[in-house]
């Protein structure tokens, strides 16, 4: 899984700087607001992109003393990190300098360099946005809603470039449209209301972003699907007559923590109820790679005979 999202972080990477140096050009020559909030906005998707990848890569570390169950969380930290740098420099930027243009309107005289540049930052981040879409769809179910599946995701890097591109998407859609109208109907406030429209997507993408980053450092628990699996493996063992409700934490994309505690047939023994948790640890991972720690205690009170 993580060599899926990094193709789409390369992807987003490599569009995101591309387009950055051809705002800031086409915002020199022509001195449109939205240009430049777009090009800052570019600009943090770029440093967003390479946060995300250090993220995966410290998130490979081996446990040790300190972090007895791994460095998974990295990712749901550095996501974290970069949806603030979303709501600060992106966010911000953009609607301070669009309320500057405001203050200070003008026409933009020759828009060619901006509709040239927006138009094929459209066409990279879109191409950014369907690879990051297609890495999506792997780890997921095909159907259903996109909203309710980012939710419900736990791969942090892969959903958080697919809402990058999605609002550089509509940011690039909005920056255009009021370039065109700022220059039809000669009216300049268009251009700095374009910034600061721009600027409010940002603040309210990179809040969303940190509410599902927040939510998976906390610690989030699986999906229902693989609690029911779980539960499953437990019912239709027949050495098993009760559970407790599994408790599961996410360390990552592909690595979940389960607790339960099962109560056996009163007629085990202690060496037979071993082996019998062992089996079922094992037939749990089996089923569920995702879960690759399984601590399962007795509710019985068992003697060595």
């Amino acid at each position: 899984m993580a060599g899926n999202s990094k193709i789409a972080i390369y992807g987003a990477i490599g569009a995101n700087l591309l387009i950055a140096i051809g705002k800031f050009f086409a915002a020199f020559f022509t001195g449109s607001s939205a240009m430049l909030a777009e090009g800052i906005h570019s600009l943090v998707d770029t440093g967003n992109g390479l946060l995300l990848l250090l993220g995966i890569k410290r998130s490979k570390q081996e446990p040790d003393e300190m972090h007895p169950f791994g460095y998974g969380k990295e990712v749901y930290f550095w996501s974290f990190v970069v949806s603030i740098l979303i709501f600060a420099l992106g966010g911000g930027f953009a609607i301070y300098e669009g309320i500057h243009a405001l203050q200070d309107p003008h026409i933009i005289e020759d828009p060619t360099w901006n509709y040239g540049v927006l138009i094929a930052a459209l066409v990279f981040e879109g191409t950014a946005l369907y690879i990051a879409l297609k890495t999506f769809n792997k780890s997921r179910a095909a159907s259903g809603n996109l909203i309710k599946n980012i939710v419900q995701s736990k791969d942090a890097a892969t959903f958080a470039v697919i809402i990058e591109d999605t609002a550089a998407v509509v940011g690039l859609s909005i920056a255009l449209l009021g370039v065109f109208l700022s220059q039809q109907l000669q009216n300049p406030y268009l251009d700095g209301a374009a910034s600061v429209s721009i600027g409010a997507l940002l603040l309210i993408v990179a809040t969303f972003l940190a509410k599902e980053s927040k939510g998976l450092l906390l610690g989030e628990s699986a999906n229902p699907e693989v609690i029911a699996a779980v539960e499953k493996i437990m019912k239709e063992h027949p050495s098993v007559k009760d559970w407790t409700l599994p408790q599961t934490m996410h360390f990552g994309p592909d690595s979940i923590l389960l607790v339960i505690e099962i109560d056996l047939l009163d007629t085990m023994e202690l060496l037979e109820a071993e082996n019998t948790m062992q089996n079922i640890r094992n037939e749990i991972q089996i089923q569920q790679p995702s879960i690759t720690q399984v601590f399962i205690q007795s509710a019985n009170n068992l003697e060595k005979n």
